[in-house]
């Protein structure tokens, strides 16, 4: 999913979404922020002034609706709010979540889910194979207008594809057996459905809410471990436990997030918060075994990648040799050196290391002035004067543009004589046009949704994806996505998407810029806290000390 990465470079991004807005509608009031009324019992004075609570940072939602999020920011509070049949578990292992159980059959094709008996709604209303039917019809009618996610996620479904394009109401492939038993048909059998399920647009909602609340999104009703109580924008949010939760109540009681911003470690020092990211700016402290904190700082790995996208349809990026030009001409070595402390990697690849077939094999273009001149002459826009006009835009509102983006954009001017204008967005509106292929040159993020190279590779690539924001094709590269898909020998089909990745690297409609690492510090009295390499539920299981 598209991921901004939270606050290395703290004038920048100081959390993965950075919005001020979410799904819904609603305005602002003047007393700071649109309130939720918290339930009974839900404090309004200081978050996480209780022993037993876990005092988080973190930034308004662009969406709090599983269907349509594409977010890893909006993501981090929907697999805590909602379920699915499957989830991935701290290891990325699938695991059971509402579904109990389930059958596999038809060679593959069938997938039978026994919903366990005591799943619920927040508000006990029990979860039947119905909720899940109008849930996943409704993923699909949302393709048809706003959500790019249906096809990407739910589109292997048999007759998913048809109600998007409008010529049917309902899925054909997702049939109600009985109150707890769901019927899934796919087109054919492909190893990486299950761990599709477990994204959010597969999610479960209540439709009772959904039809009658146009604002449901705001306090939704979900089944996950933990119910939203209350929601100020740009102030706070906070999460209380569902007791009665399908597999246990959680042992955190309330989760209280920060959204107005500051030094988050200087609220961590301060005792305001239990978690805080590590900036460029402390990363060094922090790392000094003389320092308190060095204790308590963790560094962890992340399935991620940041990257420089090509529209390969919009002049000058039509021509692979000048997208060559521009990844040979800055130095991302440098860059994560001198700017990001090598608190990230430099990315070789596209694929990233722990994600099965990744492969040190493939490499992306290298660092190389005189080559990247070169191809520039040997494009057929001949000279860096023919290129015409380049906006670079990345997601921001500051005065200035990330420092990194700031570095390549002069790396680009040195190395290949060419004038970049460095345009900024606010989030809601970057994906807005990201998803319109309204953009000629963007910085972003991916953040595996599940551990698979179709996710990354087929997903964003691949010529018919609604996710294809560079609108890359290659028949060859469809060809071996296609094989992918369904090939049974894993071996095999991990070397199908290793060929794919070399073509990509070759034409280059990404220049894949730095693998990510996650860097925080966490008090000793918070217990087994484990965010995960990707977006996970995970905060049930942590327990909080008597301190």
């Amino acid at each position: 999913m598209k991921y901004l990465r939270r606050g290395l470079l703290p004038a920048l991004i100081v959390f993965v979404t950075a919005a001020a807005m979410a799904c819904g509608g609603g305005s602002s009031k003047s007393n700071g922020g649109d309130l939720l009324s918290p339930d009974s019992g839900s404090s309004s004075g200081t978050p996480g002034s209780t022993s037993g609570d876990l005092r988080l940072v973190g930034g308004d939602p662009l969406t709090l609706d599983p269907a349509v999020a594409q977010d890893a920011g909006s993501a981090a509070y929907i697999v805590e709010i909602f379920g699915g049949l499957v989830t991935l578990d701290q290891n990325l292992k699938i695991q059971p979540d509402l579904a109990e159980s389930w059958d596999v059959s038809d060679g593959g094709t069938t997938y039978t889910f026994h919903i366990r008996k005591n799943a619920t709604f927040h508000d006990g209303r029990a979860v039947t194979a119905d909720d899940f039917k109008y849930s996943l019809d409704r993923a699909a009618k949302l393709g048809q207008t706003t959500s790019t996610t249906a096809d990407a996620y739910l589109g292997d479904i048999v007759g998913v594809k048809d109600v998007i394009q409008g010529k049917a109401d309902s899925v054909s492939g997702v049939k109600v057996v009985d109150a707890n038993t769901l019927q899934i048909k796919i087109d054919q059998p492909k190893a990486y459905f299950l761990a599709k399920l477990s994204y959010p647009t597969a999610f479960v909602v209540d439709k009772n809410q959904v039809d009658k609340d146009k604002n449901w999104t705001r306090k939704p009703n979900g089944t996950g471990p933990y119910k939203l109580v209350e929601w100020r924008l740009n102030e706070r949010i906070i999460l209380q436990a569902n007791d009665k939760y399908y597999l246990g109540a959680p042992n955190v009681k309330r989760v209280s997030y920060n959204l107005a911003g500051g030094s988050t470690l200087t609220q961590y020092e301060n005792n305001e918060i239990d978690e805080s990211f590590i900036s460029i700016n402390d990363i060094e402290r922090v790392q000094s075994n003389r320092d308190p904190l060095n204790k308590e700082y963790v560094k962890a790995p992340e399935l991620s990648v940041s990257y420089v996208g090509f529209n390969t349809k919009q002049a000058p990026f039509d021509d692979p040799k000048v997208r060559q030009a521009f990844a040979k001409s800055i130095d991302k070595e440098q860059i994560t050196k001198v700017i990001f402390k090598d608190m990230l990697i430099p990315a070789t690849s596209i694929m990233m290391p722990g994600l099965p077939g990744f492969s040190k094999d493939n490499t992306a273009p290298t660092f190389d002035p005189a080559a990247a001149k070169q191809l520039i002459a040997d494009s057929k826009y001949k000279s860096v004067q023919g290129l015409g006009k380049i906006t670079l835009t990345e997601v921001g509102s500051g005065a200035s543009a990330g420092l990194d983006t700031q570095a390549m954009v002069e790396q680009w001017k040195k190395n290949l004589g060419v004038d970049i204008t460095i345009a900024e967005s606010e989030t809601a509106t970057f994906y807005d046009d990201l998803d319109q292929n309204k953009m000629q040159m963007w910085t972003n993020g991916w953040i595996m949704d599940y551990p698979d190279p179709e996710d990354i590779l087929d997903l964003l690539f691949s010529s018919n994806s609604r996710q294809n924001n560079t609108q890359y094709s290659n028949p060859a590269f469809d060809d071996l996505m296609q094989k992918a898909r369904v090939e049974t020998d894993v071996n095999k089909r991990l070397q199908e998407y290793q060929q794919g990745e070399k073509m990509l690297l070759d034409d280059s409609p990404w220049i894949p810029l730095y693998f990510g690492q996650q860097h925080y510090v966490v008090k000793p009295y918070v217990k087994n806290y484990q965010p995960g390499a990707i977006v996970v539920e995970y905060l049930r299981n942590i327990k909080i000390d008597p301190h």
